[in-house]
């Protein structure tokens, strides 16, 4: 083996081990969330195929067993990047066909093809056939997927938006599934590695994206007074000015609110107001808002039964469905449908 084809090989592996683990991460990520299972799950289908990728194209003479293995993960990739971006988007148990049957027979479509035409006896057939549905069923899921995220692509080309971290990351994910789709379905052209590359050059960019992330929360985090507390009198009054403030002005509704705004309103300086959030109140900035904001959607569920999600979310002041849904979660520990 050339110096060449060992470096193809150990970022193609790579790419491949790492998947594995993190799938493993998402799956057992606590608090549970049933996005992070679906990504797991979807991490996990594209590394099995990744796998078999590496090993056929180094060893062409492997066993068909793991060829029939690597394509009938591919089956699943579509369907677990839709859901993915459906749970994310909106509450996945509005859906009109529940995912657990639509994944169920799935399963047992993929489970009756796997058992009447083994790999290993129908090589043509798997090949040609096979090869080319599985592929066609992975770009229908895509289209599907880019269909129930359209509102992120909106909000890239709108003016005075802010761009959620969330929202990136859930593009990062779909698009990255387009770059591999891709890669593979032009492979006749280029080279049958380049999948597996592929996927390994999105899955550290997006291992980027995160370490970013991480350095910009830390850079961002508000100074404290060092050796100084507020003043018991002085912290209950601007408490209750802010709570006044968040009461009559409703700022919590504009989507893009920041803590200088508020500290502006209240003519204070913003490390004092961070400092009577986290000392005081014992909460983040996004924390308190997105407080107010959940109780202004509670009323709006209760009160309007045919009002949309998507309309809900946007009147509260959230920038995006799926950051309502999360925040919704993360503070009444169920899901805005539920709760309606």
């Amino acid at each position: 083996m050339t110096i060449d084809s060992q470096f193809l090989l150990v970022l193609s592996a790579l790419g491949a081990l790492n998947g594995v683990l993190i799938s493993i991460y998402f799956w057992i990520l606590q608090p549970f969330n049933i996005s992070n299972r679906f990504l797991a799950v979807l991490i996990l289908m594209i590394s099995i195929r990744i796998t078999k990728s590496v090993l056929f194209y180094f060893n062409p003479e492997i066993t068909k067993v793991i060829l029939q293995i690597g394509l009938s993960a591919c089956f699943f990739i579509g369907p677990f990047l839709y859901f993915y971006c459906v749970s994310i988007t909106g509450d996945i148990k509005e859906r009109v066909v529940k995912w657990k049957l639509h994944i169920g027979l799935l399963f047992l479509f993929a489970f009756s093809i796997n058992f009447i035409y083994p790999y290993q006896y129908n090589v043509e057939l798997w090949g040609s056939v096979f090869y080319k549905l599985i592929n066609y069923v992975w770009l229908f899921y895509i289209v599907l997927s880019g269909a129930s995220i359209t509102p992120l692509f909106k909000r890239l080309f709108e003016r005075k938006r802010v761009i959620q971290f969330d929202d990136i990351w859930v593009l990062s994910v779909y698009l990255g599934n387009v770059i591999i789709w891709l890669a593979y379905f032009t492979a006749s052209y280029t080279s049958y590695i380049v999948g597996a590359l592929s996927f390994s050059f999105v899955f550290y960019l997006m291992c980027l994206l995160v370490v970013f992330k991480a350095r910009a929360n830390k850079a961002a985090k508000p100074a404290k007074y060092a050796n100084k507390s507020i003043e018991c009198t002085q912290a209950d009054d601007l408490v209750n000015k802010l709570e006044k403030l968040m009461i009559e002005k409703q700022l919590y509704r504009n989507a893009n609110l920041t803590m200088p705004e508020v500290a502006k309103y209240l003519a204070v300086s913003t490390p004092l107001l961070s400092q009577l959030l986290n000392d005081n109140l014992k909460k983040s900035f996004s924390l308190f808002i997105n407080e107010y904001r959940i109780t202004a959607a509670k009323k709006l569920l209760t009160g309007e039964k045919t009002i949309k999600m998507e309309v809900i979310s946007e009147k509260c002041g959230f920038n995006s469905q799926s950051t309502f849904y999360n925040a919704f979660k993360k503070i009444t520990g169920s899901t805005p449908a539920k709760y309606r």
